[in-house]
């Protein structure tokens, strides 16, 4: 098993942390919802009491009327298809199975023809977001890779990503990019041809970087790293995703912490569009094979304390590959989005949890009270209230793919049924 250290159990017991009662809880809450703040002694004495079942309801009311007073009844999904430009990465975190090694059978970098094939049958499925996740900076690490990159006419995987965007829009579809640390400069390059990026801010623990710990070997798992990419894809005005993972060796004091950065980031440059909470699943070929995943029920008080936390702006992202037996829980503790789901391809990330079917996740959220409204890789609030996040040539071919209020407008309309 993966020594995680001696602060990392799951929920971290602080004796020095003081004790809520649930008066303290409501009070709390209210004041949320009244429009202040949550401060970081407050969020972290809830924090250490999520397993408490009343405290945790009280916190899931407030996160649900937080999600009922800006999005209402609707729910968001976006419709797309998953492309991992490279699975080669310089980084090896202990928990990932999506990262190979040059010489591994699996290992694939795509070429701009089977970009450009994938994307025609997202096409034909109704897609409109193109996901291209990637490995970090493989350049760096491999020669046999940058000698492929050079037999290309490329000098980086930032010139093969632009030229697959760029495929991406030309043959009908919108980019979604998150490749990992970029620069400003590489930021800027993908804008023209990206409706949005991202990057998971995952946690702020440095402690996690530590000889032992499973961000040891991954240089760009760097917080000051991850936190500088945020800021300056602020001072480019890029509609932009980051999110937590919860289960990685963290303690509650540092997942506070975490959350309590995305709410300075949000609230500095106002380009956090998502937050996605999301649980750790352990896989069965990594050295973190024997960490259990985070208890449902805390998983869901993490998220509603995300919610109470984050600005109401950002929506809450939880995938609901991840978490299927708790749709109606995520949803009562303030999650608005379920991020993408696939009808072509599936979570190379996660590959052992599949993607629900969109007429599937459509009737579970149905059931619990909401409905199911599809989106690009922007939300409508986005489209039409924030025109200068986007590049002039994305802002103009925004309207091919958005109806009058914002979401999806599909092109062959292809039902659920069809892409179940």
């Amino acid at each position: 098993m993966q020594n995680l250290g001696p602060d990392s159990s799951f929920p971290h017991d602080d004796p020095t942390v003081q004790k809520a009662t649930a008066a303290d809880a409501k009070r709390w809450v209210d004041s949320v919802l009244a429009g202040h703040e949550l401060g970081r002694d407050a969020a972290n004495t809830l924090a250490h009491q999520l397993g408490d079942e009343e405290i945790r309801r009280i916190l899931c009311d407030g996160a649900y009327a937080i999600k009922r007073a800006t999005t209402g009844h609707r729910v968001t999904v976006s419709r797309n298809l998953f492309i991992p430009l490279t699975n080669l990465c310089r980084n090896r975190c202990t928990y990932c199975t999506f990262a190979k090694m040059p010489d591994a059978e699996d290992a694939h970098t795509y070429s701009l023809d089977e970009v450009e094939e994938t994307i025609r049958g997202g096409v034909t499925t109704g897609c409109i977001e193109a996901l291209m996740c990637l490995g970090d900076k493989p350049e760096i690490a491999y020669g046999s890779y940058r000698e492929m990159l050079a037999s290309r006419g490329l000098s980086s995987t930032t010139d093969l990503l632009v030229e697959a965007c760029r495929r991406t829009v030309e043959t009908g579809m919108l980019p979604h990019t998150n490749a990992g640390i970029l620069s400003k400069e590489e930021m800027a390059r993908l804008r023209p041809w990206n409706a949005s990026m991202g990057l998971m801010l995952e946690t702020t623990s440095r402690r996690l970087r530590e000889k032992g710990m499973p961000h040891f070997h991954a240089p760009d798992k760097e917080p000051s790293i991850r936190i500088k990419m945020h800021e300056e894809a602020g001072e480019l005005k890029i509609p932009f995703t980051t999110g937590m993972l919860l289960g990685i060796g963290e303690n509650d004091a540092e997942r506070v912490d975490t959350l309590l950065t995305i709410r300075d980031l949000a609230l500095r440059y106002h380009h956090l569009q998502e937050a996605i909470i999301q649980p750790f699943h352990p896989k069965s070929d990594t050295k973190m094979h024997g960490v259990a995943s985070i208890a449902d029920d805390l998983f869901v008080g993490w998220v509603a304390l995300a919610r109470l936390i984050i600005p109401a702006e950002v929506h809450l992202q939880a995938p609901p590959n991840l978490g299927s037996g708790m749709l109606p829980k995520l949803l009562g503790a303030g999650v608005d989005d379920w991020g993408g789901v696939s009808p072509v391809t599936i979570d190379f990330i996660n590959p052992e949890a599949p993607w629900p079917a969109l007429l599937e996740l459509r009737e579970a959220t149905e059931a619990a009270g909401f409905e199911l409204f599809e989106r690009g890789p922007v939300y409508p609030d986005w489209i039409l209230e924030r025109p200068d996040f986007f590049d002039p040539q994305v802002r103009a071919l925004l309207p091919k793919y958005a109806n009058d209020e914002g979401y999806a407008q599909r092109k062959n309309n292809q039902s659920d049924e069809e892409a179940a």
